[in-house]
């Protein structure tokens, strides 16, 4: 069956999730969580890629990315994160073969509407999993550095995020407020069937301004066979 290919438009963000491979762990101890990260920081810089959100889970990653340039900066960037997380592994356990499921899945976002609320849906993934009570208690999620409890060298500042406030800390304040609230069950489907579908995370106008930008026009829809589209990154 011919895969769709992936849609990718340079200066938007990107929600992108890869599990590992049958959903076995990635992250085994504290040193591969850290590992990971220098790995972002690191090629982020390489391929010209904007890094506003991310959260490591024991078997998947969440990170809200954008390229700044090129379509194919995404692609470039998470194949050598990819590789790079599977050689460290490999040469951990003595093993060969993959680390991850072979197709990552990702959804272009609306900036003005939905970037931050991406960014929250991934910062509060630990909370989701039960793995934390609060979100700021996790070590490796960009929860912390967004709000000033570790150093800030991984993440862009997006403008969403800096219209919260004048001064870092009135925008670490309100982010924390937004962090907290009650979150409307709409926005929480349409981010994750989204992403799981491989759409836009956006209202009405997102579908018309991504169909200028492409050519391509982006329904909300449900499962079934897909129409046949030509898109950027085929293959990745």
């Amino acid at each position: 069956m011919l895969r769709i290919g992936r849609l990718v438009v340079e200066g938007y963000p990107h929600h992108v999730v890869q599990r590992g491979h049958n959903r076995h762990v990635v992250f085994a101890a504290h040193e591969d969580y850290e590992r990971y990260l220098s790995d972002v920081r690191e090629l982020k810089q390489t391929f010209g890629v904007r890094l506003h959100a991310y959260c490591l889970m024991t078997n998947h990653v969440h990170l809200l990315l954008e390229p700044r340039e090129t379509r194919a900066a995404l692609g470039t960037f998470m194949k050598a994160l990819a590789a790079r997380a599977t050689r460290y592994r490999n040469r951990l356990e003595g093993r060969s073969g993959t680390l991850w499921e072979s197709r990552y899945k990702s959804s272009l976002v609306q900036t003005d509407t939905y970037l931050l609320a991406c960014c929250r849906y991934i910062e509060l993934n630990p909370v989701r999993a039960r793995v934390t009570a609060s979100p700021t208690d996790y070590p490796w999620s960009s929860a912390p550095e967004r709000l000033g409890q570790k150093p800030a060298d991984l993440l862009d500042w997006s403008p969403s995020y800096l219209s919260l406030g004048c001064s870092e800390a009135e925008r670490q304040s309100a982010y924390a407020r937004y962090l907290l609230e009650a979150i409307p069950d709409s926005e929480w489907v349409l981010i994750r069937k989204s992403l799981q579908r491989g759409q836009l995370t956006g209202a009405g106008k997102f579908v018309d301004e991504i169909e200028k930008i492409t050519g391509i026009r982006v329904e909300h829809r449900g499962r079934g066979r897909p129409r046949k589209q030509v898109v950027e990154g085929r293959g990745q």
